[in-house]
């Protein structure tokens, strides 16, 4: 027991004894005065009196000291109570993720928490009695600090981001909320701040911005930054009255690696397509991925045209050598359109947009090359554009027609079918050529419902022919890449064989050879599904795409067509002849019929009749014409 409970109790048996004493004796005076009073002389009295008093003051002094002894008991418990709560603010502050720093009124540091230890990387003993200055990381200007300082002393808080050094030397950002503490006078006593690593937060913040202007796949930049940075590029080259080149540059036949090696070996394909051109190009020159297999190029000091096209060549150069992609030797090409600053454009939205008609330019010129922009390259898209919007209004006003070219039998001259063929007639230009409306009708979307029309037109024409006592072998119709990939094309043949009532032993359908190299496996169960309805199927254009032996062997084709290009040699050209000698004997190997296009001279027709190709079609034999002007009983003299 400690001495202050021992003297608490001591008091407290005193003020027992004494109120007792006090009792007795005050009891025998009032008993005594009461009952015999004549008795008790007066110094009795006056000494019962005064012990009374004595008495009264002894309890009295007793209850008090007993009455402070219980106070200070409160009072400890309330100190004990502090030093809990004391101990859990301690807890608190030691055990938080926020560093805290304390400092005097001085500005010298007093305290710091294991949070501010572990942030920092400083021990408790080398920062105590130091200022905060030891962490100042010289990224900010003084003006920082001093109005850091100016709102503590206006406010007495402050709060805000800044950069401080670690002791490893690391410059950090934090977020830090300085408080001023003042005393019960009213007096600055002590600096308080409290600050949290911000550097993952940072970090993430650059990396979304980074995400946002740069490619997944190969982080190069995307359309956004490379937008952005030709503006500044064309701002600095305006400035400085210099030229620049932009390069749009777009994969050949990428799709068909895509589709037969798969997307993993697309992707890893492309970004060693990047990797290749990041070596390629030097200091101002800025590579950009806009999207899919297409690449942009922006040369920052370009002023000649004879420039822009040695540096599209070296990139063509470089992308000649195989890629080693999985243990596959891939060999890529690349088409790519060039449009000049200032000549072309003066805006790099303007730029862009010349560089893709001119790149359109370049894969229409047969791919693996290069074409510049001008003025009438800027025409032609408008004309597309209007082509494009016209020809919609044309199947509404139902100006499309179907024209029929003769097909004949090359050994009997006879005419045993014909091919259906679309054809524009405008209300103000007449007829239009295929040559001008097909491309776009392509690259639209519109092909495959050209291609659908004429399919029913043609089927009802052939049901009319049949009716009237002509007797043909078949109506060919040719079917473009989009609507043959499209997995409705087998109920859309059917549904026309049926309302037209026409069967399908007449019907044949013209696939080119790239639509079904396009996705060979795709391409194999449409023509399966498509032979069960009974049709004829043909390859198209054979020659120009890039069919293996083992795929062809396994489509159910009737038919081989000879491309024109190959038959438009014949028959002085050995090249042309060799191919066309090739591809009729592989046809006769594999029971297939041989079909040559194109055929416009009798020299031609005659050196196909003597290497036994079976049907011929072209110009000697007749134009494609309107149904009602067919000649059915030309022969015309073969040989």
């Amino acid at each position: 027991m400690s001495a202050t409970y021992r003297d608490a109790l001591r008091a407290a048996l005193l003020y027992l004894v004494l109120a007792a004493l006090w009792l007795q004796v005050s009891d025998h005076l009032l008993s005594r005065f009461f009952d015999d009073s004549r008795e008790l002389t007066h110094w009795q009295l006056i000494n019962g009196y005064l012990l009374a008093t004595i008495s009264a003051a002894l309890i009295f002094l007793a209850r008090a000291r007993l009455c402070g002894f219980l106070g200070i008991g409160a009072h400890l418990r309330e100190r004990h109570s502090d030093r809990e709560r004391l101990r859990q603010a301690a807890a608190v502050f030691d055990c938080t993720r926020e560093g805290v720093l304390v400092t005097d009124h001085r500005g010298l540091i007093v305290h710091v928490n294991r949070a501010f230890i572990e942030i920092t990387g400083y021990r408790r003993d080398e920062v105590i009695g130091q200022q905060p200055s030891l962490f100042k990381s010289g990224h900010h200007p003084p003006g920082f600090y001093q109005a850091m300082f100016a709102t503590l002393e206006a406010e007495g808080e402050w709060s805000g981001e800044i950069w401080n050094r670690r002791k490893t030397g690391e410059i950090y950002p934090q977020w830090q909320t300085i408080r001023v503490i003042h005393d019960d006078s009213g007096r600055l006593s002590h600096y308080v701040a409290v600050f949290s690593d911000i550097s993952a937060i940072k970090d993430s913040e650059s990396e979304l911005k980074h995400l946002a202007h740069h490619d997944p796949l190969t982080d190069l930049p995307n359309r956004l930054l490379f937008s952005d940075r030709a503006e500044q590029a064309l701002a600095s080259a305006q400035t400085h009255k210099r030229g620049c080149a932009l390069l749009m540059l777009d994969l050949d036949h990428f799709k068909m690696i895509n589709d037969s090696l798969g997307h993993n070996v697309g992707d890893r394909l492309l970004k060693a397509v990047a990797t290749r051109l990041q070596a390629l190009f030097g200091p101002g020159i800025t590579l950009a991925r806009l999207g899919g297999d297409e690449f942009a190029v922006l040369a920052e000091s370009c002023p000649q045209p004879a420039q822009a096209a040695a540096l599209a060549q070296r990139t063509l150069d470089a992308l000649k050598e195989p890629v080693l992609v999985d243990g596959n030797q891939l060999f890529i090409n690349a088409s790519i359109g060039i449009s000049l600053f200032p000549s072309d454009a003066l805006s790099a939205e303007q730029l862009l947009r010349n560089a893709d008609s001119a790149l359109f330019k370049a894969k229409s010129s047969g791919r693996n090359g290069y074409a510049l922009y001008t003025e009438e390259l800027t025409a032609h898209a408008q004309q597309r554009v209007e082509i494009a919007f016209e020809l919609r209004r044309a199947m509404e006003q139902e100006e499309l027609r179907v024209y029929y070219q003769p097909v004949h039998d090359l050994q009997s001259g006879r005419l045993v079918g014909v091919e259906a063929l679309v054809r524009w007639q405008h209300p103000q230009r007449g007829l239009v050529s295929p040559a001008e409306f097909i491309p776009i009708a392509e690259r639209t979307g519109l092909i495959a419902e050209i291609d659908a029309w004429v399919m029913q037109q043609a089927c009802r024409q052939m049901c009319q022919w049949q009716q009237s006592g002509v007797v043909l072998a078949f109506v060919a119709v040719n079917v473009s890449s989009r609507l043959f990939a499209r997995r409705e094309l087998y109920q859309q043949v059917a549904q026309v064989l049926h309302d037209t009532g026409l069967d399908p032993a007449y019907l044949e359908l013209e696939v080119t050879e790239s639509a079904v190299m396009d996705d060979p496996e795709v391409a194999l169960e449409q023509m399966y599904r498509l032979r069960e309805l009974g049709v004829r199927l043909a390859i198209d254009d054979f020659g120009t795409g890039y069919s293996s032996l083992l795929r062809l062997k396994r489509l159910p084709v009737q038919k081989l067509k000879i491309d024109q290009g190959f038959v438009a040699g014949l028959p002085w050209d050995e090249d042309d002849v060799a191919i066309v000698r090739v591809i009729i004997a592989l046809a006769r190997s594999m029971g297939m019929q041989v079909h040559a296009e194109g055929i416009e001279q009798a020299e031609q027709a005659t050196f196909l009749l003597a290497q036994e190709c079976d049907l011929g079609q072209g110009y000697w034999f007749g134009r494609p014409v309107s149904a009602d002007r067919l000649d059915w009983a030309k022969t015309p003299l073969i040989g």
